[in-house]
């Protein structure tokens, strides 16, 4: 069986992806999710979305990807991260 792997990019691949990686982690965790998490800058996703499940993101994606996407601000200004939690859990289980 495939482990996901889901993609956390941000525009350097340093401060906010590093908040949001933390928190998909823990979610993953929390709900017997298994998922290798990347932690990646926004500039190499199309180079790395092969293999991959997910892209989550903290800034604007500056592209359409052939894998789902979701823009992630939501872990940054901690309004709407129940809902986001479960949009992660949900893509993740399909």
């Amino acid at each position: 069986m495939n482990i996901p792997t889901v993609l956390v990019a941000c525009g350097a691949g340093i401060a906010t992806s590093t908040i949001v990686c933390n928190r998909v982690e823990n979610l993953l965790k929390e709900n017997n999710v298994r998922a290798q998490v990347v932690q990646c800058m926004i500039s190499e996703v199309s180079s790395r979305q092969d293999g991959a499940s997910l892209i989550i993101s903290t800034t604007i994606l500056p592209t359409k990807y052939r894998i789902p996407s979701i823009v992630a601000t939501s872990y940054i200004t901690g309004i709407g991260m129940e809902e986001l939690d479960q949009e992660i859990l949900t893509l993740l289980k399909n």
